[in-house]
């Protein structure tokens, strides 16, 4: 359902150096690019995450309760895409861990440089 997420930044050059970095660690690269946007997804057939400058000129701020949530397939891999993230500058909102009541959650929880909330999750259903 979900084609891909948009969060803005007021520093254009920064944030694609950030997301380069962060998604080439998973092995994402960009589809579409800009000089006001750039996307990135595993194909350009699946979800992806997308940054922008504000197209009406304001300067982008961050949205109060939203959260761009990325699967994978174990809690290594969360682990290891949160650690990425976190040493490239973003800002911890909460440790890869166990989360809340639902059984299997796992998820750690973090800030990009301009404070844009995401966070990488695995979850294991009981069987």
């Amino acid at each position: 359902m979900i084609g891909y997420v948009t969060l803005g930044t007021n520093d254009l050059l920064r944030a694609v150096k950030f997301y380069d970095e962060l998604f080439d660690s998973i092995g994402v690269g960009r589809f579409i690019e800009t000089e006001q946007f750039v996307a990135w997804a595993p194909s350009p057939e699946q979800p992806g995450i997308s940054i922008t400058k504000p197209f009406d000129g304001k300067p982008a701020t961050v949205g109060n309760g939203t959260m761009v949530a990325m699967i994978f397939n174990s809690t290594e891999e969360v682990d290891a895409f949160y650690q990425k993230a976190i040493s490239l500058g973003a800002t911890c909102e909460g440790a890869p861990g166990p989360r809340g009541e639902l059984s299997g959650f796992y998820a750690g929880y973090f800030r990009d440089l301009d404070g844009n909330k995401l966070n990488a999750f695995h979850m294991s259903m009981p069987t």
